[in-house]
């Protein structure tokens, strides 16, 4: 097995990754989580708002890994359940920032429902030339992947 014989627990059957406009952050964990693990589970991302289209630097950093976000379409906690999701049939909500996370413990009050919280850094805003900017983006999401891989372990052999 080589990563010292390290047995990981086995995925949930659904994840629901959020953060606050559904345009950088969970889009990434979404695309990234599906790349690794997609085959053995459902996995859906959403924002507190959805004012912002797919940020075009999360689209290109993960282009770098063979995932692909250009077709994601940002939604909201509310827009969610109008398209046939429903929050409590989720296994594991992942908030990757403090206002999803609330939102998500209020949405979750009612369900026996897991929320996971991982302070992941919000790369919008940071970095003067395209070129900073990117990095910040790729470590966004090389946090993103070492969380995953932390906690479900390397990508599964489809």
């Amino acid at each position: 097995m080589g990563d010292g014989d390290k047995t990981f627990p086995p995925l949930p059957q659904s994840v629901l990754f959020c953060c606050d406009h559904n345009s950088v952050r969970s889009p990434m964990a979404e695309g990234i989580m599906k790349k690794l693990y997609g085959q053995e589970c459902y996995i859906q991302s959403v924002g507190v708002k959805n004012d912002l289209e797919i940020d075009g630097f999360a689209v290109t950093v993960c282009q770098e890994l063979g995932v692909e976000l250009s077709r994601h379409r940002s939604r909201s906690f509310d827009e969610m359940e109008q398209w046939g999701d429903d929050l409590s049939s989720f296994d594991l909500v992942i908030a990757l920032s403090p206002a999803s996370q609330r939102r998500a413990l209020e949405l979750t009050r009612f369900y026996h429902l897991d929320v996971e919280y991982w302070p992941i850094l919000d790369p919008t805003g940071l970095g003067e030339s395209r070129e900073a900017r990117l990095d910040s983006y790729r470590q966004t999401r090389d946090q993103i992947m070492g969380r995953l891989i932390e906690r479900w372990g390397p990508a599964r052999e489809s």
